[in-house]
């Protein structure tokens, strides 16, 4: 008993000289470390690679078995099963890449209008008031024009997708086509800057659609809550960050 208190309280008064050491001259941790890391075998260091199975929106939640992941831009969200159909799901996909495309020029022309104004370029009214301004025509006209127009390419856009291939040739700029039996009218044919069609491509055309109805959507929710565009509620709230927030304009 007499020799292990004599041995633990030898220890105990040479550990304050080695903690000291170490402090002062910075050297006794690091040592430590090394000689740790060098005792260690060389499976102890492994690289670890973590990723996102692809087709599950939701981590842990199974994808369904007719989003296989195939698809650009599939990422296994069908909660109702509404693509559960093939038929309907040829459908869907057509329909969501034209109102992408659709939402992402209604996006522009909300918000770079109302940004050329405020910096003096030109003079347009704001994207909720273009209604009211004048044009060549009555807006009883316009609309008519707009129809007709409208009903003609929902028209050719149908025989795409009922006949593949029908429609893969435009009618003003020959030289654009797409390739036999795809699918894409409108917008898919047009492409004068040559861009490949690759799957990268179409993931990226389907994100910024995706990410553009939903700012279309919050345009509309923003202007019923203040009344103005976007880019003034940007400029609003960038004026007074702590005072002018969404917690602010929802407290009225």
């Amino acid at each position: 008993m007499a020799t292990v208190s004599t041995q633990a309280s030898v220890a105990a008064l040479r550990r304050p000289c080695s903690l000291r050491t170490g402090f002062l001259t910075g050297s006794s941790g690091k040592l430590s470390r090394e000689l740790a890391a060098k005792s260690l075998p060389s499976s102890a260091f492994r690289s670890v690679k973590v990723e996102a199975k692809k087709g599950e929106w939701l981590p842990g939640l199974a994808s369904p078995a007719y989003l296989d992941g195939s698809l650009a831009g599939d990422n296994g969200f069908d909660p109702l099963g509404l693509a559960e159909d093939p038929e309907n799901l040829k459908w869907f996909v057509q329909a969501e890449l034209v109102n992408g495309r659709w939402a992402m020029l209604g996006v522009a022309g909300m918000l770079l209008p109302e940004v050329f104004t405020k910096i003096g370029i030109i003079n347009a009214p704001e994207w909720y008031d273009a209604g009211k301004a004048e044009y060549f025509a009555s807006s009883s006209t316009l609309f008519v024009i707009e129809f007709i127009l409208f009903h003609y390419v929902e028209i050719r856009r149908w025989q795409d997708i009922k006949y593949p291939g029908s429609v893969n040739q435009d009618p003003i700029f020959k030289s654009y086509s797409l390739p036999p039996n795809e699918v894409g009218y409108p917008g898919g044919i047009f492409n004068p800057l040559n861009f490949a069609p690759t799957l990268e491509a179409k993931e990226k055309e389907l994100a910024n659609g995706r990410l553009a109805m939903l700012a279309f959507l919050a345009f509309i929710i923003q202007h019923n809550l203040t009344g103005k565009g976007p880019f003034e509620n940007l400029l609003q709230h960038l004026s007074d960050p702590w005072h002018n927030t969404i917690i602010q304009t929802l407290g009225g």
